[in-house]
Parts: structure tokens; sequence; C-alpha cells
């Protein structure tokens, strides 16, 4: 390092999400920095970086906390990706996942000692495990529901055997790729029952008291492996000798099935292969961080993003922990490295009336609620009944989603967290009987309520400890109760009050009960609205899919503009670096998918025709073996997905785009839980599903049809794009960092994951980049993408340009007067001297719809002004997207300012 290379901004200025796996190392990351850093990206924000599962796509199966995962080229490969990065000024922030660890297989050592020891293994208070469960065969014992089939049945079958395994040099049950490590105690009786030869080994084993001997022992016992041992093994894997000795260790072998009823620890929402971590637990919570705190100590990674933050314990504490363990080693950082403190994000998606809590010394969210107003500001109100209306008609199910959720949510409780419920319902009869007042409330009328409860909370969770309930649970909890006492049993609401009570700290009999109590239930009902709004209810209601995004309410069809003004000045004054997101690796749909259909709302009656249409026309292929939901929501998806340039006579490309729907609507399908599922796919509707898009798709079936889609996502292209150039705009200049998911900085007509997760070509965006081309030519042949980037670009620079305006500024919305005032989006940013004004068309389908231009013409805009404060009017300012000055007046025709793209930043300081 030189002294002149640059520091990275402690703020990021803006960051670029990058999805790192084996097909795209470090390696691959550093090669695109210089083309990251042209863009006006200040930060690359990484996926997990931890040593996850082999083959992960993801990094959020991570499987050893102490080291860079090798798979991606481990901490040699980050070292030269940061060295990379910061000759460009860049910084790093990494994603870590506090809340759970990749169980089952044989790759977690952690895991692997807790099932080899039970309680007395040294991790197995790391993960949260519940060894006192009311079912006597899992007293003291690890469920393992990993069995593909019932556990006689695998038994019987063979399936399960005994095998020495190398890698770990013990003796383990295994069950295809999964290992389950014996308990010590039982190797000498295994031993002696094969060849004499072993006996003296078996002796070895019974005498060894300290794990020192165990050690040696099993040293030992990797030179005798071999056709001696395996026919030891053999002999013991016999199910009637197998099973007692089974049933000796320190884990239960069950069928997967039973995870849901059964299970005793806790999951990542339901996934039995990641396992819930006690970072509550001090020296969890270090050894769990050790490895990321000594990068950020080496000046290696400069900020966090904390996924999940609702699945732990005490968010808030949590946080807390976290900055002032960061702050305090922010001074042995190398001089080179960005000075702290560091930023830190939580994945949190917060109810539309929900804030984030002041008190977690975070600096944000990573911006769902952002994705949700941007998108909820680009839909017509005015639109929403006839869509509820056409989605009630078609589809039969409810026209509201809080219906469908209510319903999702009490299935989700059922089917798979029945054992979480029954553990919190048994936590809070314990609480119950330690007052004469309450030793009458029974487990069962308890847990009644609680399902009652779990199933109206408006909200991921409440954030009470064990001193007390913060201010801010009180009236989510008061929404939430009077719901619950509505569904109540008849004569048990006031267990609902109970329960209440003792969330907020009321009338306790004993404080460290009422703390295990209202933490298990926190943490019970986060994956229980997770799972059913987001996983299940969002793939049943189709009124507008657009709508049924990640933190979004689908309840919600448009969100004013005065509610996008107040959450923007909010943020400013509370979260000013809070992350602003449109696309993630998590998102439902692509952020421009969700623009084209947000244009819909503007046409309700001509989409009912069009639905119309499709559906006579396509009834050949359904012959009524389709649910008309699924069909209805397909035409949304082609319609949304259609890809720019695409004929509708083009058979392989058409066909390509059927494929990504297949594999779309599989698990659209198996999410919603109503025609199919995971746990019990319906291979026959499925099959039906599948046939008939083939069909919809294949361009010698369906040429009328392709064709009528292909006219309307023609007619919808501008205001589709201008609604993509809109949301860009507005994440780039509100409040907050801006992010950019890889390669959304061209057209994103992604489906769901991992169909977000395809490769990128960076070279046509380095293309794109350089060229100079006049924004007005670029608008022109919008379709290519080119012009979102420059956007995008244009915009980044003037933050690099004025970096305490954007990162500090204060958030102004201004007056917009005349005829068109409802379709414009105007604010002013000011910080000392510097300051910029911001101005964005907003539901333009009307004017655009059918045309090739992504403005409106000036005589649709007739007299619509902005109106300026009077410190700005007058002002000489610079056009941040097409160059040049110009100078502002008390009032500005929106035409001039628009004049070839629905956007326009102007700058000065």
């Amino acid at each position: 390092m030189t002294n002149d290379t640059p520091i990275a901004p402690r703020v990021p200025r803006a960051t670029y999400r990058l999805q790192l796996r084996r097909e795209f190392p470090f390696e691959a990351a550093e090669r695109v920095v210089p083309y990251l850093a042209a863009l006006g990206i200040s930060h690359l924000y990484l996926s997990p970086i931890l040593a996850s599962r082999k083959g992960s796509v993801h990094g959020y199966d991570g499987v050893d906390f102490t080291h860079v995962d090798p798979e991606i080229g481990g901490e040699e490969g980050l070292a030269s990706l940061v060295a990379a990065a910061r000759r460009h000024g860049m910084g790093i922030i990494a994603d870590i996942v506090p809340n759970h660890m990749a169980v089952g297989g044989a790759d977690n050592r952690f895991w692997l000692d807790v099932l080899e020891n039970g309680p007395s293994s040294r991790y197995a208070h790391f993960f949260d495990i519940d060894w006192k469960t009311p079912d006597p065969v899992l007293e003291g014992k690890v469920a393992a529901p990993f069995l593909g089939a019932p556990y006689g049945e695998a038994l019987a079958g063979g399936e399960i055997t005994l095998v020495f395994d190398p890698h770990m040099r013990r003796l383990c049950a295994a069950y295809y790729h999964h290992r389950f490590p014996l308990n010590p105690g039982d190797y000498g009786e295994i031993l002696r029952g094969g060849d004499a030869s072993l006996h003296a080994l078996a002796d070895r084993f019974d005498e060894a008291r300290t794990p020192e001997a165990y050690k040696e022992a099993r040293i030992e016992l990797a030179r005798e492996a071999g056709e001696t041992l395996a026919a030891a093994l053999e002999a013991a894997s016999k199910p009637d000798v197998l099973h007692p000795l089974l049933e000796r260790q320190n884990w239960r072998l069950a069928w997967w099935r039973t995870a849901g009823d059964e299970i005793n620890w806790r999951r990542f929402f339901d996934i039995t292969e990641l396992a819930g971590l006690r970072v509550e637990d001090e020296e969890v919570f270090e050894a769990v961080h050790a490895e990321i705190f000594r990068l950020y100590e080496a000046g290696l990674i400069d900020g966090l993003r904390i996924d999940h933050v609702d699945g732990l314990a005490d968010p808030a504490g949590y946080g807390r922990r976290l900055r002032e363990r960061l702050d305090e080693i922010a001074a042995r950082r190398p001089p080179e490295a960005t000075p702290g403190p560091a930023i830190v994000w939580v994945e949190k998606i917060l109810a539309h009336d929900e804030s984030l809590a002041g008190d977690w010394a975070v600096d944000g969210t990573t911006g769902y609620e952002f994705m949700d107003a941007v998108s909820g500001l680009l839909h017509s109100p005015e639109g929403e009944e006839m869509f509820t209306d056409l989605w009630s008609e078609i589809s039969g199910r409810y026209p509201d989603f809080a219906s469908e959720e209510l319903d999702a949510r009490n299935e989700m409780l059922v089917r798979s967290f029945a054992g979480q419920l029954d553990a919190v319902a048994h936590a809070f009869h314990d609480l119950a009987r330690l007052d004469l007042e309450t030793r009458d409330v029974t487990y069962h009328a308890i847990r009644r309520a609680l399902v009652a409860l779990v199933a109206a909370f408006p909200a991921y969770r409440t954030y009470a400890t064990a001193g007390a309930a913060p201010g801010a649970d009180a009236p989510i909890l008061e929404r939430a109760v009077e719901a619950a006492k509505d569904m109540a049993a008849p004569g048990e609401a006031g267990i609902v009050d109970l329960l209440a009570g003792w969330i907020s700290g009321i009338g306790v009999p004993d404080q460290e009960v009422r703390a295990r109590a209202v933490t298990a239930l926190q943490q019970l009902c986060a994956p229980v609205a997770a799972k059913s709004v987001e996983d299940t209810a969002f793939y049943r209601y189709g009124r507008l899919v657009s709508r049924c995004e990640v933190g979004s309410d689908p309840g919600r069809f448009a969100i004013a503009r005065e509610a996008f003004h107040a959450q923007a000045m909010e943020r400013a004054e509370r979260f000013p670096h809070g992350l602003l997101a449109t696309a993630t690796h998590d998102h439902k749909r692509g952020e421009d998918l969700r623009a084209r259909l947000a244009a819909l709302s503007e046409l309700p009656a001509e989409w009912a025709d069009r639905v119309g249409t499709w559906l006579d026309l396509n009834k050949r292929h359904t012959r009524d073996a389709i649910d008309p939901a699924d069909e209805y929501v397909f035409y949304q998806m082609l319609l949304g997905a259609w890809p720019f340039g695409l004929a509708p006579d083009d058979a392989e490309g058409v066909a390509r785009l059927g494929a990504r729907l297949v594999r779309w609507q599989e698990k659209a399908l198996r999410e919603a839980k109503l025609n199919s599922s995971w746990t019990e796919p319906d291979e026959a509707y499925e099959t039906a599903c599948r046939t008939f898009v083939e069909a919809a798709t294949d361009v010698s079936k369906s040429s009328a049809f392709l064709a009528s889609i292909h006219a309307f996502a023609e007619a919808l292209a501008p205001a589709g794009a201008a609604n993509g150039l809109v949301q860009s705009a507005l994440r780039s200049t509100a409040p907050g960092v801006p992010d950019c998911y890889q390669g959304r900085e061209f057209w994103d007509f992604s489906l769901v994951d991992p169909d977000n997760r395809d490769p990128v070509d960076y070279e046509a965006r380095e293309a794109a980049l350089a060229d100079a081309a006049p924004i007005a030519d670029l608008a022109a042949s919008y379709r290519d993408g080119r012009v979102k980037q420059r956007v995008i670009a244009r915009c980044l620079e003037a933050r690099r340009a004025l970096p305490e305006l954007f990162a500090q500024g204060e958030y102004l919305p201004l007056a917009v007067r005349g005829p068109r005032a409802a379709h414009v989006v105007a604010f002013a940013r000011r910080h000392s001297s510097s300051a910029a004004i911001v101005v964005t068309g907003r539901l333009l389908a009307a004017p655009l719809v059918g045309g090739d231009a992504l403005v409106p013409r000036a005589e649709w805009w007739g007299e619509t002004r902005i109106v300026l404060p009077n410190d700005l009017v007058d002002a000489e300012m610079s056009d941040a997207l097409e160059g040049g000055r110009r100078g502002f007046g008390t009032e500005v025709p929106v035409a001039e300012l628009l004049p070839t793209v629905p956007v326009g930043l102007w700058t000065m300081g």
C-alpha cells in the first residue's frame, strides 16, 4: 500500500452484494473490483465467508466458524480480494450467521461432538437443545430426525449400519451421508464381538477414563481399520444387535417427519439440517465470533450484516455486545484499514407500523422496508378494488391477505412447529404453577391460548428480556392480544391476558422462569412468521404478486407518496446509514419484474380483459386440471418475466423462458402447500402444471397466446422500465446506503431463487459503463439495460462528490402543484452549503403504454410544477444525469426536468 492509496469511507457510499460460491470464489470477485469501483461502489457486500457445507450456493449453512471457507478461496483468497479492493478505496462488508449452523451429514465437528458425548460435550451448551424435555425417551438425548423412512423400516432394511469413519477416527452409525458418532463407552462391546485380535483394543477402550486415553485408543483403532474391524462392525449392524446399541446413544434416530412434533432443539425455521445456536451465552458468543473479530482486527473486513437477528434470544443485547467488542477491537486495526466504528446492519423484517429499536447499537436494517415502500409507491390504489374482485372470482380464495395469513399461521404451528410450541407451553405452565392463583391454569389451556396469540401476531416478535419488556412491544402485543382473545376458546380469553401480563413482566412469580418462557415464545414467533407469511401465504395470495415480496404486506396494495416521504424522513433522523435494497439474494421476484407488474395496477380493466382471453385460449391445455389460482399467477409471472427482445415465434428462446417458469412453479406450488408441498409432493398435480406451462410456452401449440402475451409485454415495457429507473434512482438518493444486488444494474427479470443467482455477464456491463453515449441515446435503446446502469452510476458519482450530503443530509419533501401532481415524487437533500434536488415520475402507465418513450409528452404534464424552498430558489445546480447546469426558480415545470428519463438529480456544493 502506498501513502496515496485511498481509504474506504467508514459509512459506505454504496454496496454491491456478491453471492460467493465454488463457481464464483474470491478470485472471481477480485476480477470485477475495477468495474465496481468505476460504477461508484464503495464496499463489497459479501455473502457468508466462513466455512459452509461443501457445494453450498449461498453460505448460510455454515459448519465451522473458525476459518474462512476454503471452497471460495480461504483466507488467502480473501486477503487478495481485500488488497484489490483497498487499491480502489473500497471496503468489505461480511454477512455472518450467528443464529444457526448446518448439522446432519458429517462435517460439523461441534455437532458431532455433542452427538458423541451428549450433555457432557464441551459444545453441549453451544446448541439450543432441551436436555430435560418432558418426553422420557429424549431425556439427556438429542433428537436426530434425519432418516428418510420410519426408524423400524430403515433398521430392518439395513440402511443404518456401523462404520469406522477414518476422517473422524470414530465408530459411527451411518445413514447414507449422515454420521452419528457412538458413545466411546460402547466401543469395547462392539470390538469384543469381533475377532480375538480386537479384544486387547476393546480392553483399552473399556479402561480409558480421560480424553487423552480415548484419543490414543482411537489412533490405534485407525491402524486396525481393515477387514477384521469391518467384520466386527458388520456383525454389530444386524438389526437385533444394532437396535439396543442405538438406544443407548446420546442421540435418538427418527424419521424426518417426526421433527415438527418431537424435536428437542431449536431449528432455523423448520429446516432440520440447521440447528440454532445459543449466542446469548458469553462463551458461545466469543467462540462464534472469534474468527470474525480476528478478520476485523486484521483489516480484512470493515462491517457486518447480521443474518436473521430475530432468531436470537435477545437481539438488542446481542447488538450491544457486538458493538462493544467491535469498538474495543477498532483501535488495533492497521492504518490502511477504514477506522471504526464498524458499520453493522441487521436482517430484520419490520411490520409497516413497526420501527427498529434505537438501543440495539446497530446502523439499521438491510433495507426490506425500503423495498416495500418504493414498490408500494409505484402501485396505484385505484386498481385495488378491481384486482381484488378479479382474484377472488378466479381463485375462489380469500379476497384479503390477512385471512390467508391467519390460515397459514395456524397450519404452520400444527404442521411444522408443534414440538417447539409444546416446549413454550410447558415453560409457561411451569410459571403458572408457581402461583396459587394460577396453579389450576392447565397446560392445554395455555397451549390453546398460545396458538391464538402466535397466529394473531402482527410483527415478527417482541423483545422482552429477563429484566422487562421494552415500551415498543406494548402496541404490538396489545394488537395481538385483542385478536387472540377473539379467537380464544370460550372462557379462555383471560388466559391470553395472563400470558400477555407475563410477557410484559406483570404479576410474575419468578423472573428466571418467566425469562425462559418468554424467550422461547419469541424464538417461536419469528420462524412461524417467516414460514407462514413469506414462505406460505405469499405463494397463496396472487391478487398482484408484485406486492408479495419479502418485507411487504400484500394487504397494502399501494403506499401513498406521503408515507414514502415519512419513512425517508424517519430514516434520515434515526438510521441515516441503514441499507436500502430493491433486490436481494432472498427476493421472490426480480426488481424489474415487480416494476413491470406494478404498472398493471394502473390498468385493471385491460388486465382483466387479457386474462379472460388467456383463460379461454388455454382451456385446451389446462383441461380443468389446474387450479385457476395457479394459472392466474402464472400469467402474471410470464408477463413480468418476458425478456426484452424475445419474439413470440422464437421457439428456442420461449422454451428457455418456459423452463425457468417450470422451475419457479414447482417451488411456488410447494411453498403454497395447497396443491403440493415439499414434504408430500403431489406428482400428478405437479406434472399437470408442468405440462400446462410447457404447452403454453410452446410456439407450435400456443402461438396466439404467446403473441398476445408478447404484445402486452411490449405495451407495458416503457412503463415498467420507467418504474425500474424510478426505484433505482430513489434507492440511490434517499437517506441510507444504496445496495445493488449482483448484476441488477441491468434489467432484472429473475424469478425466485436460485434463478436470481445465475452468473452475471460482467464483460457486457464493463463495456456499457465505458460507453460515453448521451443518456438520451441510452433512453432510446432502453431495452438493453444500459440506461439503468447509467442512472445508477451517475447517482453514485454524485454521492462520491458530496458524501456528507447523502450520508448526513436532511430529507425535505417538495410540494408539487398542477394537474399531474400525484404522478411526481420530489424531495431535496440539504447539508451545510450543499444540496440536491431529486424529481421522479410515478404511475406513468397511462401516458406510456403503447409508446416507446420513458417519459410522458410535455403536454401531458401540463402545468405540473415542483415548488422549491426559499433557500434553493435561484440556485445554480449541476445536472448529475444529463450534464450541464441550470437555475431553479420558485416553481419549475416537471416537463422541463424530465425530458428523456423519468428521474432527475441536480446537486450543488
